[in-house]
């Protein structure tokens, strides 16, 4: 079938996410047919850079053999089978490397099969345990200004991006929501590398005239991701954990995005030397392969649900496809992988060359207000003013555009508002963060040479 039809059949019968479809009469899909280590190829032959890491899944490449060996293997074996009373090696194997890995005192897992999914159980586990103890008054969650916990409704509800959230806002729940940290438009001056975590100060107000109600706060460890990866201090950690302690408050660190080795440490949580109650992880946890998630926890919060079924203790959720095997086998070789070929230490040294690479091409445009990176994460915000620190007005899809430009050379660059990031594969080489960077350079721009701010 040619690709005019192939994109016709599409327009026709699928609606993508996160997309204004009308955008398509006048940019149509790529059609892709395969990928290889950071390259997705279309159906006409041409490459594009990954640099968003296909929504920030991908973590050792496309079609890497170690994985996709291990995946044939599993689906010949064993592809799936109940998890009530039922177990298989793969799960077993990946609890056991996984909380060797994990921050100290995280030792029991329940199984998920997608980061909004983890998410729902956190906060179930959380509110069920308050209950179960007797406090009985604590029915609100905690949660960030411009966070992001994905898509279902109680995700939703602790999501604090207007973007996605605002239209369900009478269906949510209420939840108490704290202004977050702002290391770009500090309101103290400060700027991130001298940054004590001031900003704690919002948390620690509401707590400590709230704390009876509320039964957890969740927040995204040191990045906040689809905010335009706001980038903060790991001592705002260490206080918001001995704030929770102080104030019986649960912590669920939602580490779906940034865990994995994009921040420059196994777990963000790890910079800061602090174990949650829960943890939520995905995304990177398969290598971009399937959709798996996991929810590890402390003993504590297990043994509060640990009694005669009679009592009604049981945490009674499911899903159906609860540690699939394929997902496990994968996550397992995902963790090999980390620990024989030396990931994390391996990159920081890609990390750093990216990010003195960006500064250098990207500094003096002057609609560059910020370059922010960590680890294997970098952000570009554009402003119209770089003193005043002024956005430009999101209908002007500045980035959206930038997006379209990069695209047509070869460059995957899915923005965020108006910042433009980079979270490629962790094997991309230097020759091609230099072109990455490159196309990004060239895009930027050539919008603004076409749009004058």
């Amino acid at each position: 079938m040619n690709k005019e039809a192939l994109i016709q059949m599409d327009l026709d019968n699928i609606w993508h996410p996160c997309s204004q479809m009308k955008d398509y009469e006048t940019f149509d899909p790529i059609i892709i047919k395969k990928g290889k280590g950071v390259y997705l190829e279309d159906i006409d032959g041409n490459r594009y850079i990954d640099a968003v890491s296909s929504w920030w899944v991908n973590l050792f490449g496309h079609c890497h053999k170690r994985i996709g060996d291990v995946l044939a293997q599993q689906a010949n074996t064993l592809e799936h089978t109940i998890f009530v009373n039922f177990t298989h090696e793969p799960a077993i194997a990946l609890s056991e490397r996984i909380l060797k890995v994990a921050p100290q005192g995280l030792e029991k897992i329940f199984f998920g099969d997608n980061g909004s999914s983890a998410v729902e159980i956190a906060l179930k586990l959380s509110f069920q345990y308050h209950q179960q103890a007797g406090r009985t008054q604590k029915k609100k969650f905690m949660a960030l200004t411009d966070a992001y916990h994905g898509e279902t409704l109680a995700a939703l509800a602790v999501s604090g991006c207007e973007l996605y959230n605002a239209v369900y806002k009478p269906i949510l729940m209420d939840v108490e929501r704290v202004q977050g940290p702002d290391c770009y438009r500090c309101q103290w001056g400060l700027q991130r590398e001298t940054c004590k975590g001031e900003c704690i100060a919002h948390v620690e107000e509401i707590m400590a005239s709230h704390h009876e109600e509320i039964t957890a706060i969740i927040i995204e460890p040191l990045i906040q991701c689809a905010a335009g990866m706001k980038m903060y201090s790991p001592i705002y950690l260490k206080k918001l954990r001995g704030l929770c302690h102080q104030y019986d408050i649960h912590m669920i660190a939602d580490e779906i995005a940034v865990g994995f080795g994009r921040t420059g440490e196994m777990f963000a949580c790890d910079h800061a030397g602090i174990t949650p109650d829960f943890m939520c992880v995905s995304k990177g946890l398969t290598a971009g392969y399937m959709p798996l998630s996991l929810v590890l926890m402390t003993n504590k919060i297990y043994e509060g649900f640990y009694d005669d079924y009679t009592t009604l203790k049981a945490f009674l959720h499911s899903h159906s496809y609860s540690g699939n095997p394929l997902g496990c086998a994968i996550a397992v070789e995902t963790l090999k992988i980390f620990e024989e070929e030396q990931v994390i230490e391996k990159n920081r040294e890609t990390a750093a060359y990216m990010k003195e690479k960006a500064i250098k091409m990207l500094q003096h445009i002057p609609q560059v207000g910020d370059i922010r990176f960590m680890g294997m994460v970098g952000a570009i915000e554009l402003v119209k003013d770089r003193n005043t620190k002024e956005p430009f007005d999101w209908k002007q899809r500045v980035g959206y555009e930038i997006y379209r430009i990069a695209v047509s050379k070869g460059v995957l660059l899915r923005p965020l508002g108006n910042i433009i990031y980079f979270m490629p594969p962790y094997v991309i080489a230097k020759f091609e963060i230099d072109y990455m960077i490159q196309v990004a350079k060239e895009s930027i721009e050539l919008y603004f040479r076409r749009n004058k701010p």
